[in-house]
């Protein structure tokens, strides 16, 4: 288990926080319509300039206190001075079915012409119908003029289900929605030809099985909860399983199933860690949560020979401690009564973004779930978030930590 020094990683939730990626609301988030809203996967349609604010907001609260804030688009547009990673760049994003020949092709050029940072808005934002000049063929002539011939990608603000730090490597993960899969294509471009990341191993990828890093929680150095539900399937969590015990990034990872629900698309809807023993959790489902405990008898053989042993479903609290070795993993409830507790569920009481032990950011609106970190002695670290959460996401799904302190042993 022991890991050679890295420059980035993090082996738990709750290390002190000292790099992270965010993405700052952008272009694509204007190209989000009552007509393409529940398609691009959010709830309404934000106010662009607030979420800059409120988001802006976000980011010097971690400035605040002592975080490197590393923007998304600008890694991108660094990564795209290759032409290596520019010519990758284009051929993903013009792989879809729905161009044509012709399309394609005008598409190509008119890319590659682009400076880095034109092409990082056009990667991002999209590139609707009526907006091209040139090209012209039966696709652009048969589709409607506000039709995208590439998608833009307002989930980009969610960083954390693109990429998870496990220990000194990366996983690059894959998304489930088609709206978001070319999201994880640009991440893992970053961390393979940005200069920063160059070199960095890497597990898992957009091309295998579907895990987002909403459902991947590292409860503590070695343990690993991957929920289990809406986004994330039983195949990926093997897969990512198998990746972890192989590299010998953990010892346990625990499967954790979850409603397949909009409301709990991740597991980090239902619980975060706050404390290296306290998690915030949505109360009306606390009872019935379970997990299996996945373990590996082989932790020599190959990953695909690896035999994996999984064991019979016990409570996620009482699995989470035997895997954590600790004697109790404290349940801190949003909310007071069920009523209140699903409003602030759905609000993303449960999505707090670890600073430090026992230090964390939640969204202000939360009221009494921020109440009850503060009785349990969490530093609780308030953001507006009335335009954010728009697409049904907090500060941990805003974020994506590169670098966090290693946890003291014993």
């Amino acid at each position: 288990m022991n890991q050679p020094p890295s420059a980035h990683g993090a082996d738990s939730e709750v290390g002190t926080l000292q790099t992270v990626m965010l993405h700052r609301p952008g272009n694509e988030l204007k190209r989000l319509t009552p007509r393409n809203n529940d398609r691009l996967l959010f709830d309404g349609i934000p106010w662009v300039a607030r979420a800059q604010d409120e988001h802006d907001a976000f980011a010097q609260a971690l400035r605040d206190r002592g975080v490197e804030v590393l923007y998304l688009t600008e890694l991108i547009t660094e990564t795209l001075e290759s032409e290596a990673a520019r010519n990758h760049a284009i051929t993903t994003a013009l792989a879809g079915l729905h161009l044509g020949d012709t399309m394609r092709g005008y598409l190509a050029r008119f890319l590659r012409d682009a400076s880095p940072a034109a092409l990082t808005g056009y990667l991002t934002a999209g590139i609707r119908n009526d907006e091209v000049r040139g090209g012209f063929g039966l696709v652009t002539s048969l589709l409607a003029s506000d039709d995208f011939l590439i998608d833009p990608l307002p989930n980009l603000l969610f960083t954390r289900d693109s990429s998870v730090w496990v220990r000194d490597r990366v996983a690059v993960t894959s998304l489930a929605m088609p709206a978001r899969r070319r999201e994880t294509q640009l991440t893992e471009l970053i961390y393979t030809e940005h200069p920063r990341f160059r070199g960095t191993r890497k597990i898992h990828g957009w091309h295998h099985e579907h895990v987002e890093g909403g459902d991947v929680l590292l409860l503590a150095p070695g343990v690993i909860a991957v929920g289990v539900g809406e986004r994330t399937t039983p195949a990926g969590v093997e897969r990512l399983a198998r990746q972890v015990f192989h590299a010998g990034l953990a010892h346990t990872v625990l499967a954790v199933p979850i409603a397949q629900e909009r409301a709990t698309m991740h597991l980090d809807t239902v619980c975060t860690m706050v404390d290296v023993d306290k998690i915030v959790m949505y109360p009306n489902v606390a009872d019935s949560l379970q997990a299996h405990a996945v373990t590996t008898r082989d932790g020599s053989a190959g990953e695909g020979d690896l035999v994996l042993e999984v064991a019979p479903a016990e409570p996620f609290l009482v699995a989470a401690a035997k895997a954590m070795e600790i004697d109790t993993l404290h349940q801190i409830d949003t909310g007071l009564d069920p009523v209140t507790a699903e409003r602030e569920q759905w609000d993303d009481g449960n999505n707090t973004l670890a600073l430090a032990p026992r230090v964390a950011v939640a969204y202000e609106r939360n009221l009494e779930t921020n109440a009850r970190l503060e009785e349990a002695g969490i530093e609780v670290v308030r953001i507006a978030g009335s335009e954010l959460g728009s697409g049904r996401g907090g500060p941990r799904c805003m974020s994506c930590p590169v670098t966090r302190a290693p946890l003291p042993v014993g």
